[in-house]
């Protein structure tokens, strides 16, 4: 596996080889050994033997029957989940990091894989601990930190030994807990001390306190899928070996607490000895057997897992790679070793077994939610690559998901955020790395997806003035020769509306390879000014008729141009095409914006000047204070002053036209400031030129063409108004085309 930061380095991926070709690498391991045993040995470890009986009693059966059932639920969700990833890939090492990784992408995978890492060398603590504590119970002058640390060295020089060994130990451990479950249900309980009445009893939990001290008994299914890349068929291995230890770990998770209340009398027990199973089997040696057993040897699968995990996350250039180099013939990972025992030594310090709990069911349901939001995906999307053997209705996944993430949220919502927290800057410091994988994933089809669903929701809905939004068509040539268009343009949008910057050209000149340079040119030159848009390179056999193809095509369903920004037309060129292309415009139902270029010397106010010329009984004028608003609150004019201006006919219609622009501007929430000037002997647009000479920008409305208009007449209209307004420094003549009341947007709700 290989990323690359900018450049690539290293090996090829093993999955860019020939499938063909069998490579065999790892340990080889079968269904039982691989998966089965060391899920199932992790499932029935510390917190059966040590807490259920602190379950039962904090809560009471009928509850502890529940959350049983609801953990076993999500795990075993998960489990139809993972069984239908690693049948659709081939599952190399990493586990449920590889499988996210080559899901949701690289980014996901490290937020993922990182905590789930942690989460995984803390569990080594969590199982260290808790045999620690059963050993001090029964030798109280032992030190339970010094028993600790002497157990994980010898469990780490086992697993640095070798994995076969490590894992082949199971067998005999498996024996040990089937002879303590044996033991403990043919217990009577006769012998159990009373509880005396001056003994305190802690007060009893919550329902989700005692829900997330008990699921980490649930997630062992973890254990097995983190030796994927040491499986001889991950694909049948995974499947069989964890839904097998799921269903076998739920029968005797529900046994155990009903045989409890059988056997005991005064349940306040519960809540103090944490030893109760040791003293209610026939024969308690077994008990320790197996207590003893299980938590060493889910210390010993969690230590084996977390370092390949973490090996595989420094293969894909996540951590520094040295730490995922493999060592002798099966590729140990003994760099990540040492510092997964690093990090578990300081869990064993810490030495408490319910702080660790809470935390390692966090992680592990964040882990449990997007693997199960990765095959839920992988379902809905359909692609071609979606093949698994192992099928599961995306419905089934999307309920495991949810219920991942409702029960953290129940645990404790701020250990959720945190959680969160953490996962979200590694995805966003994955982001700003730039990471790009080799392989694909189904970001893109997720995104399709979306697309898909709102386009099609969009198309069946009427457009509402309410919530509308500038989407720009932005035809500017060459960026450096009219980049003040696209400057605008993202002043106007800034983010929220959509922009697509065109470039229209000779098509005897554009072959395919020179297009495509040309796009990638213009986006890198748009990326470097932190510009956000879509760019279309249109070649065309003559400039008009490229236009007017491409405004009438451009867009997809619902969502299509809805405003087009063109510059002014040079003097003594063809004004009459320039009129026939913006009466196209506006019988195509496109607001068009005619931008004349300010003067480059002239130096900016220090409080910039928006100038609105407003026509009282004119269709544009709500579109213009839209397109004004929205200039005045982008960061480059955020303190700008606006300026309401209106043509009158004679001094004495003043008074009436301020109070009725007052009332307006105040019942649409609008700072700006009222002005009324009386026309000139030479015409309006002398008067607008005159009256805006110290403006920093200025919004004129264009009057629409009628029906009796010809390209020449409606030309020679634009020359007039542009020849007299030449001396304003920056323009934008506006012409309102859409179906819509523009005015609604600053008039009250009973209004609108």
């Amino acid at each position: 596996m290989l990323l690359k930061k900018k450049k690539n380095t290293g090996d090829p991926p093993s999955q860019g080889r020939n499938p063909g070709k069998k490579e065999r690498a790892g340990y080889q391991f079968g269904t039982l050994t691989g998966v089965f045993t060391p899920n199932i040995l992790t499932i029935l470890g510390v917190v059966m033997y040590l807490r259920f009986g602190w379950v039962l009693g904090n809560v009471g059966l009928i509850p502890t029957l529940i959350i049983v059932t609801i953990s076993t639920a999500i795990t075993f969700l998960t489990a139809l989940s993972v069984s239908a990833l690693a049948t659709n890939m081939r599952v190399q090492g990493g586990g449920a990091y590889f499988m996210i990784s080559r899901s949701l992408g690289i980014e996901t995978g490290a937020a993922i894989g990182l905590p789930l890492f942690l989460a995984q060398a803390l569990g080594i603590s969590f199982y260290v601990v808790g045999f620690s504590e059963s050993v001090v119970q029964i030798v109280p002058t032992l030190d339970m930190k010094t028993v600790g640390m002497f157990t994980l060295f010898l469990l780490f020089l086992i697993a640095f030994r070798s994995a076969d060994f490590a894992l082949k130990t199971q067998y005999i451990i498996m024996l040990f807990i089937g002879l303590s479950l044996i033991s403990f249900f043919m217990g009577t309980g006769e012998h159990l001390p009373p509880v005396a009445p001056e003994t305190a009893v802690p007060g009893r939990e919550k329902f989700w306190v005692v829900f997330a001290v008990f699921f980490p008994a649930v997630t062992g299914i973890l254990s097995g899928l983190s030796m994927s890349g040491d499986l001889r068929n991950p694909g049948k291995a995974i499947p069989w070996g964890t839904l097998g230890a799921v269903a076998f770990s739920y029968g005797i998770y529900m046994a155990i607490p009903i045989f409890f209340m059988r056997v005991v009398q005064d349940t306040r027990i519960l809540l103090i000895d944490s030893m109760i199973m040791y003293k209610i089997a026939r024969w308690g040696q077994f008990i320790l057997a197996g207590l003893w057993g299980a938590a060493l040897s889910s210390a010993l699968s969690s230590l084996l897992a977390a370092p390949r995990t973490l090996q595989a996350i420094a293969k894909d250039g996540i951590v520094f790679r040295f730490i995922g180099k493999g060592f002798g013939k099966n590729q140990d990972p003994w760099i990540a070793m040492l510092i997964t025992l690093i990090l578990a030594l300081g869990g064993t310090v810490a030495g408490d077994l319910n702080m660790i709990a809470p935390v390692l069911s966090m992680f592990f349901l964040t882990t449990y939610g997007l693997l199960n939001l990765s095959a839920g995906f992988g379902r809905l999307i359909n692609s071609p690559s979606w093949r698994p053997k192992f099928r599961v209705h995306w419905g089934f996944c999307f309920i495991g998901a949810f219920g991942c993430f409702a029960a953290m949220f129940m645990i404790n919502a701020g250990a959720t955020f945190v959680a969160l927290f953490i996962s979200v800057a590694v995805y966003a410091l994955m982001k700003r790395r730039r990471l790009r994988a080799r392989w694909g994933d189904m970001k893109s089809g997720i995104l399709m997806l979306l697309v898909q669903f709102s386009l099609l929701k969009l198309s069946a809905k009427k457009p509402n003035v309410e919530t509308w939004r500038p989407n720009i068509l932005v035809l500017s040539g060459s960026p450096k020769a009219r980049w003040h268009l696209i400057e605008l343009a993202d002043a106007i949008s800034h983010g929220y509306g959509l922009l697509t910057v065109v470039s229209v050209l000779p098509e005897k000149h554009i072959t395919s390879e020179r297009e495509e340079n040309l796009e990638r040119a213009i986006k890198s030159y748009l990326e470097e000014r932190k510009i956000r848009a879509f760019v279309k390179v249109y070649p065309a056999h003559d400039l008009i008729g490229g236009i007017t193809s491409l405004v009438r095509g451009y867009g997809f369903g619902p969502i299509e141009p809805n405003t087009i920004i063109l510059g002014e037309i040079e003097e003594g060129q063809n004004f009459s095409a320039f009129a026939g292309l913006i009466k196209m415009m506006h019988e195509d139902r496109r607001n068009v914006i005619i931008v004349k270029e300010g003067d480059a010397q002239r130096e900016l106010q220090k409080e910039r000047i928006i100038d609105v010329w407003w026509e009282q009984k004119g269709k544009n004028a709500g579109l213009i204070l839209a397109l004004a608003h929205l200039l005045e609150t982008s960061p480059s004019w955020q303190h700008a002053k606006l300026v309401l201006k209106t043509v009158i006919d004679s001094p004495k219609e003043s008074p009436d036209v301020e109070r009725g622009l007052r009332q307006f501007i105040e019942q649409g929430r609008i700072d700006a400031e009222i002005k009324t000037v009386p026309i000139w002997e030479s015409g309006v647009f002398d008067t607008i030129a005159m009256n805006s000479r110290d403006a920093d920008f200025v919004f004129i409305g264009l009057r629409p063409p009628d029906i009796q208009d010809t390209a020449e007449t409606y030309g020679e209209y634009i020359r007039d108004i542009m020849q007299k307004t030449q001396k304003i420094p920056l323009a934008a003549y506006v012409l309102s085309s859409e179906d819509m009341e523009f005015r609604k947007l600053f008039s009250s709700l009973e209004a609108s």
